[in-house]
């Protein structure tokens, strides 16, 4: 079956850096567009960033622009998301998704069990 596994989250203070990572198995990795999404407490869960197939093009959510990258390694059926100058508000359960390239945009098929990133003053 299809498991995405995040790994990575910790504590970080302000303004630091952490990378969490997403590995994906039970499927073909490259038929699926990858996708970060974070719910912090009390607030529904949005979209943070995704990546194409082959990683030729990525979306952010504004809030994470310039501060966030996302990337992929096809060999290793891995999704990261590297997160810099951290902020309070950054602090959420991160979750990372696939979309098959058939499946309508916006919808995702499968999600991992999610991630917490806690951003400290």
């Amino acid at each position: 079956q299809v498991q995405l596994v995040e790994s990575g989250g910790g504590l970080v203070q302000a303004g630091g850096p952490l990378r969490i990572s997403c590995a994906a198995s039970g499927l073909t990795f490259t038929r699926y567009t990858m996708g970060w999404f974070r719910q912090a407490p009390g607030k529904e869960r949005e979209f943070v960033a995704s990546i194409s197939r082959y990683a030729g093009t990525t979306y952010y959510a504004d809030a994470v622009k310039g501060r966030f990258t996302i990337s992929r390694d096809n060999a290793k059926n891995t999704v990261y998301l590297q997160m810099n100058s951290l902020k309070l508000e950054d602090t959420a359960v991160y979750y990372c998704a696939a979309k098959l390239w058939t499946t309508a945009a916006g919808q995702y098929d499968y999600w991992g069990q999610g991630t917490q990133v806690t951003v400290s003053s």
